[in-house]
């Protein structure tokens, strides 16, 4: 069977995608890359020590309690993090009812790449990075995260004068 599905999956992407989304929000820069306010989005779960969004009311909840509830994060509104990107990766934590978070622990880069984008900023590649980056827990309703938190955190984004942000979906 696995010698089947990765046979029809080399055929699959032997030959150049097709893929077109008219449908899209995409916009290009308005400017060049080295002008532009960069702003960092992460659904991995990060938040800051000391600011833990505390999900459905329960204080220091565990990897292995957010595991457990998996079905509750889903169901329910996502809440947004708000991280300086100054914050050292000691003082960052993650928690997320959707994905083994040992290797985000370990390096909050894999998923959350402020320190990279602070390096990116400082060699002069992008022009200026927003004070705060965001994570969220992305195993949420996609439909309160669409009609609810989006207009809300798009708002929070043009405040901070935001004019491409880095979208990392966990």
């Amino acid at each position: 069977l696995l010698d089947h599905v990765s046979a029809w999956q080399r055929r699959a992407y032997s030959e150049p995608g097709r893929y077109v989304y008219d449908e899209t929000p995409f916009t290009p820069l308005a400017k060049p890359l080295t002008e532009t306010r960069i702003g960092l989005l992460s659904s991995s779960g990060h938040f800051v020590e000391g600011d833990d969004p505390m999900p459905f009311g329960v204080q220091e909840m565990t990897q292995e309690e957010a595991l457990a509830r998996i079905d509750d994060f889903l169901k329910s509104a996502p809440q947004l993090s708000t991280i300086p990107i100054d914050t050292p990766p000691s003082q960052l934590h993650v928690r997320h009812g959707g994905y083994d978070v040992r290797a985000a622990q370990s390096d909050p880069n894999v998923v959350f790449p402020i320190n990279r984008l602070c390096e990116l900023n400082r060699e002069g590649l992008i022009g200026d990075l927003a004070p705060d980056a965001y994570s969220f827990v992305g195993a949420t309703s996609q439909l309160r995260l669409q009609k609810e938190a989006a207009p809300e955190w798009v708002a929070l984004f043009q405040a901070q004068q935001i004019e491409a942000m880095i979208l990392i979906p966990v």
